[in-house]
């Protein structure tokens, strides 16, 4: 096949070689161009560790907050119940100490109408 340019068989292994080189460098890597704003992956994953820290550390003092809640309560209802306790034990002393007065006043006054009876 005759070119009409007159290429030379040199001239047609350059254009060969040059168009290889070109596909070629179509597969070679490109120098990346990095958003300066973008922050690097370590910054990320630190201050993503850092957060989730934080929240655990939230959750925890949360957590504890209410078992000191659920055993403070716990510690009002016994002594609320050990109160109501004393306070029962105190009424029937109460009412114990009552009734033997009231039957001491009647020995007394059974004693005294006895010995006026004598009379």
């Amino acid at each position: 096949m005759k070119n009409a340019l007159g290429d030379t068989f040199a001239d047609r292994q350059k254009t060969a070689a040059e168009a290889k080189a070109a596909l070629l460098a179509r597969f070679k890597p490109k120098p990346t161009v990095t958003d300066p704003t973008l922050k690097p992956r370590a910054e990320k994953k630190a201050e993503e560790l850092a957060r989730v820290r934080e929240e655990r550390l939230v959750e925890k003092a949360a957590k504890k907050q209410a078992q000191a809640d659920a055993a403070a309560g716990h510690a009002a209802a016994i002594a609320a119940d050990e109160a109501a306790a004393l306070d029962a034990k105190r009424g029937e002393r109460k009412e114990r100490k009552a009734l033997t007065k009231g039957e001491a006043k009647a020995a007394r006054d059974a004693k005294y109408a006895a010995r006026k009876a004598r009379r």
